[in-house]
């Protein structure tokens, strides 16, 4: 579907990134290296331990570790919290790096009702589910502005979910879509991988969960610039997007590695339940099994990797 908005003319975040200015589009280091991305410390240092031979640049203020994890030889980084720090921080990296492929590690919330926390979701696609129009209320009801159409997606009251437009190279004209796929044999390997880790299910505390997790592969996510600590909302995501999980960080990276034609996948495990628990949000309790989980499975898949 078609849509016409003012905005249009605009370059995503993105394509502006992507742009060769001067010594951005330098590379910092020729060797082919898999990107893996964390958000935050807790997750970095889940996988910070593991590294060998690690090499420290500084690039902007952005830490960035060269080394080899589980015999692969990677650059390790945080991406930063929220949609534009993951899109900025992966362009850089892209841009100063020889990149052969990217894989996100960290936490999630849980929006799939048979999920629990400690489980990985390995997501075959993701969208930004919070690129939205706040639509004019009116006696009828919500209403977008003449000029433009509704999307495939329920509105959840004044919001409306719209498509992004994405420049790249892979098509004359800009593409607008919601979905940005992971790489299929990436999706296959961690499948292949998913029934060899064991994933833990009490912390260094001794904080146990309930029941064992597991790895979940296939299904959505969806990323958004809000941290969701809500019932309603998050049976919205569920129903409207068919989520299992929901981030920051995640769409945004995969919006860039789209983008650039560079091999993405996530492996996110659920530290919270989105608002769906009866308790309050559990991210605090759980973050750092959350954490090392997701971290266990990008080992394996690392190891894995031809």
């Amino acid at each position: 579907m078609v849509r016409v908005r003012p905005w249009s003319l605009v370059l995503p975040v993105a394509a502006v990134a992507a742009l060769p200015v001067g010594a951005v589009a330098q590379q910092a280091d020729p060797d082919g290296r898999i990107a893996v991305i964390t958000a935050f410390a807790p997750e970095f240092e889940a996988l910070e331990g593991f590294l060998e031979d690690a090499s420290e640049q500084v690039i902007n203020g952005n830490r960035f570790l060269t080394g080899r994890i589980e015999g692969r030889d990677v650059v390790l980084f945080q991406s930063g919290i929220s949609m534009v720090n993951a899109a900025m921080t992966t362009q850089l990296a892209l841009s100063r790096f020889d990149i052969d492929g990217i894989v996100f590690s960290g936490i999630a919330g849980g929006v799939d009702p048979s999920l629990v926390i400690g489980d990985v979701v390995v997501a075959e696609r993701w969208g930004q589910y919070l690129e939205t129009v706040f639509a004019r209320e009116t006696e009828d009801g919500f209403v977008l502005p003449p000029w433009m159409s509704p999307s495939d997606f329920a509105n959840y009251g004044m919001m409306f979910t719209q498509d992004v437009d994405v420049v790249s190279a892979r098509q004359d004209e800009p593409e607008s879509r919601f979905w940005f796929p992971v790489d299929q044999d990436y999706l296959a390997l961690a499948e292949e991988v998913a029934g060899g880790v064991e994933l833990s299910a009490c912390d260094a505390e001794g904080t146990c969960l309930n029941q064992p997790p597991r790895i979940v592969v296939g299904g959505a996510g969806v990323s958004g610039s809000s941290f969701i600590d809500n019932a309603a909302f998050r049976e919205h995501v569920f129903a409207t997007f068919q989520a299992q999980v929901l981030d920051m960080e995640s769409a945004a990276v995969a919006h860039v590695a789209y983008a650039n034609e560079v091999p993405f996948i996530a492996f996110r495990s659920l530290s919270d339940l989105a608002g769906g628990s009866d308790e309050e949000n559990e991210l605090p309790v759980f973050f750092s099994l959350a954490a090392a989980n997701s971290a266990s499975v990008v080992r394996a898949f690392l190891a894995a990797m031809d």
